[in-house]
């Protein structure tokens, strides 16, 4: 089968449902203008975000992985006037460009930036009783996903909804011999969903402009334990 129809078909998709106004194609090419890497979810992967944030009726959205700010875009944009994206980058150079990117689509009301590791504002935010968010989204570095899925967990409530993006790795979650402490890190993360208690999760593989990989969707339970 040739495996460029995946590409072409996510480019028949996102332009009948997903087209992309200035503002989300300034805040792409500003990665390029500004040294960033090419690692946004796709503008048919930043629909899927809005319309899961539409369905659980979000007002509150936890974002762990800002880099240009092109998801946060998509999920701001998804909320109400009294709506809030928390979210998180590490690289200070990112979180401006994507501070930037924020403002020039007129979101800086609705979306609080913070800058640091995200290992270190979790605690912080879990401390300010932030919580509980509706939905939060996770797409950063991959080694710590298991600790970032479990502090989603503590700042949820029942029906949260978890969106963990890029943990399938073109399929190298088959190799369990791995020593690429990316994909070990995702490795962690899904048989850790495959036994939490606390969530009712799946995995669903993604093809497309941005090749082969996956997103963990999870829904927090009724009752935590």
């Amino acid at each position: 089968m040739n495996t460029d129809i995946f590409g072409e078909v996510d480019t028949y998709i996102s332009n009948l449902l997903a087209p992309e106004d200035k503002t989300l194609t300034d805040t792409i090419r500003s990665l390029d203008t500004e040294g960033l890497p090419q690692h946004s979810v796709s503008a048919n992967q930043g629909k899927f975000l809005q319309v899961m944030a539409i369905l659980c009726d979000a007002r509150k959205i936890l974002e762990i992985g800002t880099l240009g700010g092109y998801s946060t875009i998509w999920l701001a944009r998804s909320l109400p006037d009294d709506g809030k994206v928390i979210t998180m980058e590490f690289d200070p150079h990112h979180a401006e460009v994507a501070r930037k990117n924020i403002e020039n689509a007129g979101l800086t009301r609705k979306v609080e930036l913070r800058v640091g590791s995200a290992l270190d504002i979790l605690p912080n935010i879990v401390a300010e009783n932030e919580g509980p968010f509706d939905m939060i989204f996770i797409d950063a570095d991959k080694p710590p996903y298991t600790e970032y899925f479990n502090y989603a967990v503590a700042l949820s409530r029942p029906g949260t909804l978890i969106i963990c993006d890029n943990v399938i790795r073109e399929g190298k979650v088959l190799d369990i011999n791995s020593t690429d402490e990316k994909v070990k890190g995702v490795q962690r993360l899904n048989k850790m969903l495959s036994e939490n208690k606390n969530v009712t999760a799946t995995i669903v593989q993604n093809v497309g402009i941005k090749e082969y990989d996956g997103m963990a969707i999870a829904v927090v339970n009724r009752i935590k334990q």
